[in-house]
């Protein structure tokens, strides 16, 4: 890490004081142009502006191409104070690593440990994944805080150990925002409401089934322990509390400890988990067309777990807010209200598509080849250059209902948009129909223009 190269940067500048040969001097100037450049980035990223600022003055000062000439003393002040500023820093940061270092020990169930009245009632509908451990608060701490989000290391280490996934929401949001996730589950977003989603450690607490056992949850983490049905008819999560505070005089490390203990005997006593298998992503995995293969890995790339899926439905609340389609005098398929968001497919699959979008009642498979012609004649537009034999071949394969090909075609459909945003929406712009019923685009037709057919 790059505190542990502190000492080392310190001794490079204070044996500047020594009578060293020019050469020592022009190499500590490049160390220290690229040690403090890197410093300067990584308080940058961690939002430190002051930090930031003060190590990127100092890259610039040790630059070794536009040399300051300050004079040998004045160089020699600059060298000690630096020097100094390495050092602090290093004692520092080994303060606080050693404050907050956890000595990971194994964990064996205590049937003898007294277990706390720890339970609460959340309306979580049993979203949260029965191995991960969320953490809560009502009231702030400012130590607790800066540990989960300046070393999330130590308290994964501890999850790991323990074996449970451990959530912070402010950085699991963070985290979900790179990775594109909003977007994907709500085209409509644009990168000012994007930017301005936030959650706090207090999220989870609305939902709390008596808003009065708010005050007794102030900081700790939720482990969800049972899912079960309640008086009002409706599904409800018994989660248990385990307080956790930099305040109480009681080392970090001990108090993990504790926790993980009295998460052992728990499920000791209990002999099992919350029965179910937790499928990855918190759901099952559809069983698509090996057509589809592609977009099924797209999509896995932005699933996330429990909490981390509940989330998303709670912070953007997905609804039916569809967007407008449009047809472009060049056939591009492009939805407006998504960012013009362009659907790209390959020119015969989109013009089965196009085929289906101008028959709103929709297309018995069965008589597909009623409309082999009109198929064609779209073809013939996405292929201005003529149609071959084999591209004629390929319109009486998708349009013959003893064939795979129209199904095929279907699934490809269905990819392009799925590949894009959620099936929540994207089920309204794709093909789709029970077996044995005619095939539709469900879209409403007012929402879709045709901009060869407006000229």
């Amino acid at each position: 890490m790059m505190k542990n190269l502190y000492p080392f940067l310190a001794a490079m500048l204070l044996l500047c004081l020594a009578p060293m040969p020019y050469g020592y001097f022009m190499l500590v100037r490049f160390v220290m142009m690229v040690a403090f450049g890197i410093m300067a980035y990584r308080y940058y990223v961690d939002n430190k502006t002051i930090a930031s600022y003060v190590f990127g003055a100092l890259a610039l000062l040790f630059q070794p191409i536009y040399k300051m000439a300050l004079g040998r003393v004045v160089w020699n002040v600059v060298d000690v104070i630096v020097a100094l500023l390495l050092i602090a820093m290093f004692i520092m940061e080994w303060k606080r690593a050693k404050r907050n270092y956890v000595a990971y020990r194994p964990i064996a169930p205590d049937d003898n440990q007294g277990l706390d009245d720890n339970q609460f009632e959340f309306q979580l509908k049993g979203k949260l994944d029965p191995k991960e451990l969320v953490y809560v608060a009502s009231e702030e701490d400012k130590e607790l805080t800066n540990l989960f989000e300046t070393r999330p290391e130590v308290l994964e280490g501890w999850g790991q150990m323990i074996g449970f996934h451990i959530v912070y929401l402010p950085l699991l949001i963070k985290r979900l925002k790179e990775k594109k996730v909003l977007r994907y589950r709500a085209p409509y977003l644009g990168d000012e409401a994007i930017n301005n989603i936030s959650i706090g450690n207090d999220f989870l607490l609305q939902y709390l089934d008596n808003p009065g056992d708010k005050d007794k949850l102030k900081h700790g983490f939720i482990r969800t322990e049972n899912i079960h049905r309640g008086e009002d008819g409706k599904d409800k999560a018994t989660n248990r509390f385990y307080p956790l505070s930099s305040k109480n005089g009681e080392p970090l490390a001990d108090q993990l400890h504790r926790i993980g203990k009295q998460i052992s005997a728990e499920t000791y006593r209990a002999g099992h988990y919350i029965e179910g298998k937790v499928q990855e992503g918190g759901h099952d995995k559809d069983d698509t067309e090996e057509l589809m293969e592609e977009v099924r890995e797209r999509i896995a790339k932005l699933r996330q777990r429990g909490i981390a899926e509940y989330l998303l439905e709670q912070l953007i609340h997905p609804d039916d807010r569809l967007s407008r389609l449009i047809v472009t005098k060049d056939y591009r398929i492009v939805l407006p209200d998504y960012q013009n968001l362009e659907i790209k497919m390959e020119p015969l699959v989109k013009a089965v598509y196009l085929l289906f979008l101008k028959h709103p009642e929709g297309i018995l498979f069965k008589q597909l080849p009623e409309y082999r012609n009109e198929l064609t004649l779209i073809y013939e537009k996405l292929r201005p250059t003529g149609l071959t034999e084999r591209a004629i071949q390929s319109i009486e394969d998708v349009t013959n209902p003893l064939l795979n090909s129209i199904n095929e075609k279907c699934a490809r459909i269905r990819g392009a948009f799925v590949g894009e945003f959620d099936d929540y929406m994207a089920k309204y712009y794709y093909i789709d129909g029970a077996r044995g019923e005619a095939k539709k685009i469900s879209l409403p037709r007012d929402m879709v223009t045709w901009e060869e057919e407006e000229g």
